[in-house]
């Protein structure tokens, strides 16, 4: 076991400072995690306490040998089943792991149910789908921002199908200004994807001359790919891989939503936005004609309290202006008054400038008169010279009879030297 205590205070320290979750926040945030990190999953276990309630939902628990699962399956699941399920039957499901917060049990929401055996598709559409991952398909870094100013929609679905009419009637509702080009493709059955395809490659000519300088050419900034919900061999089409690459080719960005809110397919993934439903799709890829307005009369607002504001400004300056121009008399005074101001420093400062320089002057005087050798003389002192006035401070420069002049401090005096001794 470690004995490195100083980390450990560190992680207290850390833990003391982390965050403080509610407990539906909590319970959200794991549910997050899990859906990005596991979902859609495969599980295979034993049907236990299978329970249908009178709204049509059922509530079961998947066992085995050593675990069990809480799993939720819905009406709308589990009117697709084929069979009667009952306690200890071997299944294979499909669906969402997620938390049901009010219990913050860990639950499998199950969209698909068979009997051990019969799950063929979901595994094609797991190993397509690490497939394409591994390649990079799925890459969120690849995807596209829809654009923010959409000039023009292409949509793919069914002319059959609801998801026209949610699609086109969203659109019509909140965007009445944009144009939408349509590509009719089949969203189901055996040739379906190879029409999807076709109408994408339609749209993408289109997209690719993104000009309005012609007017008999649409311009496309976004493509949806649409269909309504159903069984998972109904959205099959949208699991084909030439389809995922043919999402991944487009020249704008597109947008997927195929079936309600649980179902995934692999043109989800590939697609630069998942739509969870249609009718999502369509409000998802541009903004409203009505936010738009909103937006304007926002910068009207703006722009209007900008240009009052700069009139009050403009109209403070020239009151001011107005002012010292209707009275010079008071800018006159302010100049003089400042002009006296200047004068009286001036004054000041050359009167300074004497006195410094007068008591410089007499510090030198006086420094200057104690150097006076006269005042050494006025002591008893002289100041010999020999005949050509040469100073005598030495015995060595004197000798007998050697005539000297000395120098007192009222006068000087001829001398003769009578012996010279050394001190």
């Amino acid at each position: 076991m470690s004995r490195d205590f100083p980390a450990l205070e560190t992680e207290t320290a850390s833990a003391a400072t982390a965050r403080i979750w509610t407990v539906s926040a909590l319970c959200r945030a794991i549910s997050d995690t899990l859906d990005a990190r596991f979902n859609p999953v495969r599980v295979t276990g034993e049907l236990s306490g299978f329970v249908q309630a009178a709204s049509g939902h059922c509530y079961f628990s998947l066992k085995d040998d050593s675990g069990q699962m809480r799993c939720a399956m819905f009406k709308r699941a589990a009117g697709g089943l084929d069979f009667q399920p009952r306690d200890g039957q071997r299944v294979e499901v499909s669906g969402r792991l997620g938390v049901y917060e009010a219990r913050g049990e860990l639950q499998l929401v199950v969209e698909r149910m068979v009997l051990a055996g019969e799950g063929t598709l979901f595994e094609q559409f797991l190993r397509l789908k690490a497939k394409l991952e591994a390649e990079g398909l799925f890459d969120p870094a690849r995807k596209r921002p829809i654009p923010t100013h959409v000039r023009g929609i292409g949509l793919v679905t069914s002319l059959g199908a609801a998801a026209l009419h949610d699609v086109v009637s969203g659109l019509a509702r909140r965007v009445p200004h944009i144009h939408v080009v349509l590509s009719p493709a089949a969203v189901q059955g055996a040739g379906a994807a190879g029409e999807l395809c076709k109408a994408l490659s339609t749209l993408y000519t289109l997209a690719q001359s993104n000009t309005d300088t012609d007017k008999n050419i649409p311009v496309i900034d976004v493509i949806l790919l649409v269909r309504g919900g159903g069984a998972m061999e109904d959205l099959w089409s949208f699991n084909d891989e030439q389809l995922a690459r043919m999402v991944l080719a487009s020249p704008v960005p597109v947008i997927v939503g195929v079936g309600h809110e649980t179902d995934f397919t692999i043109a989800d993934f590939v697609a630069d936005l998942r739509a969870p439903t249609p009718t999502a799709a369509a409000e998802l890829c541009a903004t409203t004609q009505q936010d738009w307005l909103d937006a304007l009369d926002q910068l009207q607002d703006r722009m209007r309290s900008g240009v009052t504001r700069m009139l009050d400004r403009q109209s403070q300056r020239l009151d001011l202006a107005a002012v010292r121009i209707g009275k010079p008399s008071g800018v006159v005074s302010g100049l003089r008054h400042r002009l006296d101001s200047a004068h009286q420093r001036l004054e000041h400062a050359v009167h300074r400038n004497l006195e410094q320089r007068r008591h410089r002057v007499q510090t030198a005087e006086l420094r200057l008169g104690l150097l006076d050798p006269t005042l050494v003389l006025s002591r008893g002192y002289a100041w010999l010279t020999d005949a050509r006035g040469v100073a005598l401070t030495r015995v060595n420069q004197l000798h007998s009879g050697q005539s000297v002049g000395a120098r007192l401090a009222d006068g000087s005096v001829e001398l003769t030297v009578q012996s010279v001794r050394d001190i």
